[in-house]
C-alpha cells in the first residue's frame, strides 16, 4: 500500500467515525451531544455492565494496560474518558507499593455524570487525594503542552467525534519521551469465532443493556460503534500520523480488544 493510499484510508476512516453514531449517519456537530446523552443515561450502571458483557475480562485487559504503563513514583498521568476512575485507581494501587516522589493523576471526561460516578467511588474507597477530576473534551484539552509523562484512554476514543484531533492533542500534552496508551475494542482476529462473536454482540449485549441498565439503545450503539471503529492496522497508522513513534499493537482475547502504544520522541 502506498503512502498516499494509506493516508486516504486514514482520512476515510476519520470521516466515517465523525459522521456515524453507531450505524446511523449524522452531522458531526451532533455526535458529542448524542454520545453525552447516552453515557449520562447509563453512568451509574456502566462498570456493572462492563463486568457482565465481558465476563469480567475487561478487568484483565485494564490490568495488562497498567502493566505496560509500569507506573513509577512522580508520574504525571492524564487519563482521558476515564470518568469512573477505573484506570486511575489501578494506577494509584500500583504506585502505593513503591516509594518515591508523589505522582499526579488527572482524570478527564467530557461527561459530568461519569465523573460523578468516579468521584463517588473515590470517596467510598477513601481515595481523597491523588486524583484531579476535569470535565473537558479530548479534542481540546485544557492541559499545558509537554506536561504529561503518560496519556491513557480505555474504551473511550471511539466515542470521540474527530479522533485524529484527539490524537494530535494527546501528542501535544505529552513530554518528549512521554507514552500514549489506548485500550479499545477492535477487530476480531480469531475468524473461526466471528459468527459466535457477532451473535453475542448483537443479541446478548443489547438484551443485557435492556435488563440491567434499562437502556437497550445505548448498548446497541456500543456494538455498532465497535464495528465502525478502524481495524488495528488502520488505527496504528492514525496514531503514527499524529506524530507518535514506535507504535505497537497488542491484541487481547483474539482482537476483541487491542492495546495500542506509542511514544512522543
Amino acid at each position: 500500500m502506498t503512502v498516499s493510499r494509506t493516508k486516504d484510508h486514514q482520512d476515510a476512516a476519520s470521516r466515517r467515525l465523525a459522521t456515524s453514531f453507531g450505524y446511523r449517519d449524522i452531522d458531526p456537530r451532533e455526535k458529542a451531544d448524542l454520545v453525552g446523552e447516552l453515557f449520562a443515561r447509563v453512568a451509574d450502571r456502566y462498570d456493572l455492565m462492563n463486568d457482565l458483557m465481558s465476563g469480567g475480562v475487561h478487568r484483565l485487559w485494564k490490568s495488562s494496560m497498567v502493566d505496560v504503563l509500569a507506573p513509577r513514583p512522580g508520574l504525571r498521568l492524564l487519563d482521558v474518558a476515564g470518568g469512573t476512575g477505573d484506570i486511575a485507581f489501578r494506577v494509584l494501587d500500583r504506585l502505593k507499593r513503591r516509594s518515591g516522589p508523589p505522582s499526579a493523576i488527572t482524570v478527564l471526561d467530557i461527561n459530568p455524570a461519569m465523573l460523578g460516578v468516579g468521584r463517588d467511588r473515590a470517596i467510598d474507597q477513601n481515595r481523597l487525594t491523588g486524583v484531579d477530576w476535569i470535565a473537558a473534551d479530548a479534542e481540546c484539552l485544557p492541559i499545558e503542552s509537554s506536561s504529561m509523562d503518560a496519556y491513557t484512554v480505555a474504551f473511550g476514543i471511539r466515542n470521540v467525534t474527530h479522533i485524529d484531533q484527539a490524537l494530535r492533542e494527546a501528542y501535544r500534552v505529552l513530554k518528549p519521551g512521554g507514552r500514549f496508551l489506548c485500550l479499545e475494542f477492535s477487530s476480531l482476529q480469531w475468524r473461526e469465532l466471528q459468527t459466535l462473536y457477532d451473535a453475542y454482540s448483537f443479541k446478548v449485549v443489547p438484551w443485557l443493556g435492556e435488563q440491567v441498565a434499562d437502556d437497550r439503545d445505548a448498548y446497541q450503539y456500543l456494538v455498532e460503534s465497535i464495528r465502525r471503529f478502524p481495524d488495528q492496522e488502520t488505527f496504528a497508522a492514525m496514531i503514527r500520523a499524529a506524530g507518535f513513534e514506535g507504535v505497537r499493537c497488542r491484541n487481547m482475547t483474539g482482537g476483541v480488544a487491542a492495546l495500542h502504544t506509542g511514544w512522543r520522541i
